[in-house]
């Protein structure tokens, strides 16, 4: 049948009209690709509330007003192919960041960064010890109280990095990058003999550490992309200069003998030091199923700043260190596809870290002096580390849906040390076993349940002895070195039961036992268990508005058996860390020309110590230690106004909440009597109104 002529016209015209549409918005998609929008987003805020935690690293500490002001400018020319984009974060806060490229595509680049990040102490020291941020402190010499001193450090860093694209698919790559750190942070000397009370002597006195760095990081990479072979070579250097050689004092405690405070000084600072690193890593593919990638790098670390003051060097010794540490890093891994339902992964990793700084005898007289019974050899303690590390995987398909897993991975660690400087062992080893199995239980879920076994053993303990040659009384085995087995299952789920809806769940539970202890004293670690949970969910309702929330939880417990070091009474402690998190979240747009979104996390960290003293007349008064929490919470709120198509304005609502019972610094003095406290509570508001203006 043939249609109306009017009937065909209708027709052709609403097909043009569908046509159109979809033309222009892929005109406005290629738009967005070839003519990217610009932004600058302008206004004030203001804090409400003094605090140390939410300003920490931003410097929104002080309640008062704070200027917004962000940009993000991109230009591209048509002709040439060449964009130009600045950007800046944070121009009114103190953790801002500054960046310029240009480059052109396929051709050349280059950028220039600036950024500074200040770090605020967030504990008040109450001390008047004189000239904090300098290289010389005064010290009071009896306990003196003092007014509030608030430390704080603050990087500036400048880089800049160019890169040129050569014949042949090669690439040329240089970076720069400066960056100076001031300022002070928590720092102390001294020591202390014997148990706490009036026959104890020497002590502990503050002394800020003056922070005075530069470090500047350079290097060129030369890069070639292939079809099958790809490479990345060049050199990577950094140099770290210290303006501050040693930290020198007046006054102080006396008292203590050759222990008291007063006799450390000078202290010497970190020194300069550099180190210099060529490197070349690449991949090469064999065929389509099988492709191989490799990293090598050499690197020469050295510190030859002399020592301050040094006249203090001992006859013979020289005037610096002369240190020199060289580092081998080979790593290779070959991925291969042998068959369809097969896949294999070997890695293989070897580093090898040499000391060679020469050995001298710094201090003759420390065969003299014995610290709670330990023998100080007045040589300087070099220390390398040759590590090994291999691991092969083989993934499989099967019937049903089912997807088998297994991997071997070994670790082996051989370390220098001798008996008199280190309680340590020469070298370890750890060899897991994993075998895991993935199944796609319907078209909406899938899972997988993985069971892990690895044990840690090594090689003895060494033998620490005192001035007198008697065995050293600490005989626990450090928990990084000591015999170790581990059980560990993991059970994932990813949940679509419907488009709009995404859960994923992660549950992993892990049993150490550690059945080795150094010389069977009975003390040391014995069990830890840890536990992890979490989920997550994301909601679209519809295309203007979509909704997350997560929640997390982490478990830890370890169990460890000691004792005091006289009259060596056994003891116990159960340390437990428990912490919980949530968060939830929505954005939506309920009108063309507004957009809203909210977030709310929170999270508490308790720490457990759960002491036990068998014996409790060997320490009159003695107390367990109570535990620490941490809670933290904040509400983010944001709303977007669109005025104009180019032009609105946006609210930033921000309510932070801090609160804490750390008692680490409560009640405790330092001999000259300064004290460190925080506010254990801390509400935040902050408001912020700006506008922003789009453009192409």
């Amino acid at each position: 049948m043939k249609l109306p002529f009017s009937f065909q016209i209708k027709v052709a015209a609403t097909l043009l009209i569908i046509a159109s549409s979809v033309w222009a918005e892929q005109d406005e998609d290629i738009k967005r690709l070839t003519k990217p929008q610009s932004t600058i987003n302008f206004g004030a805020g203001y804090l409400f509330n003094d605090n140390a935690r939410f300003g920490q690293f931003n410097g929104l500490r002080d309640d008062g007003f704070y200027g917004i002001f962000n940009l993000d400018i991109i230009r591209r020319n048509d002709d040439t192919g060449t964009w130009f984009r600045l950007q800046g974060r944070n121009l009114g806060f103190r953790n801002r960041d500054v960046r310029l490229e240009h480059s052109r595509q396929g051709n050349w680049g280059y950028f220039f960064e600036f950024s500074q990040t200040p770090r605020y102490e967030p504990f008040t020291a109450n001390t008047a010890v004189g000239g904090i941020g300098s290289s010389h402190l005064q010290v009071p010499t009896t306990p003196t109280a003092g007014g509030p001193e608030h430390l704080k450090t603050e990087r500036e860093s400048f880089a800049f990095g160019i890169n040129k694209f050569l014949p042949a698919n090669f690439e040329l790559q240089l970076h720069f990058k400066n960056e100076d750190k001031d300022g002070a942070r928590i720092f102390g000397r001294g020591n202390r003999l014997g148990p706490p009370g009036p026959t104890a002597v020497g002590g502990y006195e503050f002394l800020p550490e003056p922070i005075n760095y530069t470090t500047r990081i350079f290097g060129a990479t030369l890069n070639y992309n292939g079809k099958d072979l790809q490479l990345s070579g060049g050199y990577y250097g950094t140099l770290f200069e210290n303006k501050n050689k040693a930290l020198t004092t007046t006054g102080g405690s006396s008292v203590g003998g050759i222990f008291a405070p007063a006799l450390f000084t000078p202290i010497a600072l970190p020194p300069d030091n550099q180190a210099h690193q060529a490197f070349l890593s690449g991949g090469y593919s064999f065929n389509p199923h099988t492709r191989g990638t490799f990293k090598a790098s050499y690197t020469i670390a050295s510190q030859t700043d002399g020592f301050f003051p040094t006249q203090l060097a001992a006859p013979g010794a020289p005037s610096n260190l002369h240190g020199k540490v060289d580092t081998t890093l080979v790593q290779a891994a070959l991925t291969s596809r042998p068959l369809s339902k097969l896949n294999l992964l070997a890695n293989f990793r070897y580093e090898d870290r040499e000391d060679k700084t020469p050995v001298f005898l710094y201090n003759p007289n420390a065969f003299n002096v014995d610290l709670n019974g330990n023998r100080w050899t007045g040589f300087n303690t070099p220390r390398s580390f040759r590590t090994f590390t291999n691991k092969f995987e083989a993934n499989y398909a099967l019937p049903m849906n089912l997807r088998l897993i297994g991997g071997i991975d070994y670790e082996h660690w051989d370390r220098t040390g001798t008996p008199q400087t280190t309680g340590h062992r020469n070298s370890t080893d750890e060899l897991s076993g994993r075998i895991e199995l993935r199944r796609t239980m319907a078209e909406t879920v899938t899972g997988t349940l993985s069971y892990i076994h690895s044990d840690r053993w090594g090689s003895h303990f060494l033998t620490q002895t005192t001035a007198t040659g008697q065995p050293f009384f600490n005989l626990i085995a450090p928990i990084n070195l000591a015999d170790r087995n581990r059980d560990k299952v993991r059970l994932l789920l990813n949940w679509e039961p419907f488009e709009p809806l995404s859960v994923q769940a992660a549950v992993d539970h892990s049993w150490d036992d550690y059945n080795g202890d150094r010389n069977n004293s009975g003390f040391g670690i014995k069990k830890g268990i840890a536990r992890n949970y979490s989920l997550d969910a994301v909601y679209t309702f519809s295309e203007n508005l979509q909704a997350n929330a997560w929640f997390s939880r982490n478990e830890t417990q370890i169990d460890q058996a000691n004792r005091t070091p006289a009259p060596r009474v056994p003891w116990s402690v159960k340390l437990e860390n428990l912490s919980t998190s949530f968060g939830v979240g929505i954005n939506g747009r309920p009108h063309e020309k507004l957009d809203i979104g909210t977030n709310i996390t929170y999270s508490e960290i308790t720490d457990k110590f759960k002491q036990s003293i068998t014996e409790v007349e060997c320490c009159p008064g003695n107390t367990p230690v109570p535990d620490i929490k941490f809670k933290q919470g904040r509400w983010n709120l944001f709303a977007r106004y669109a005025l104009q198509k180019n032009l609105g304005l946006r609210l930033d609502y921000i309510l932070d909440y801090f609160k804490t019972n750390e008692w680490t610094w409560s009640g405790w003095t330092y001999t000259d009597g300064t004290r460190l406290s925080q506010d254990q509570r801390q509400w935040v508001n902050f408001l912020g109104i700006s506008a922003y203006i789009n453009w192409q």
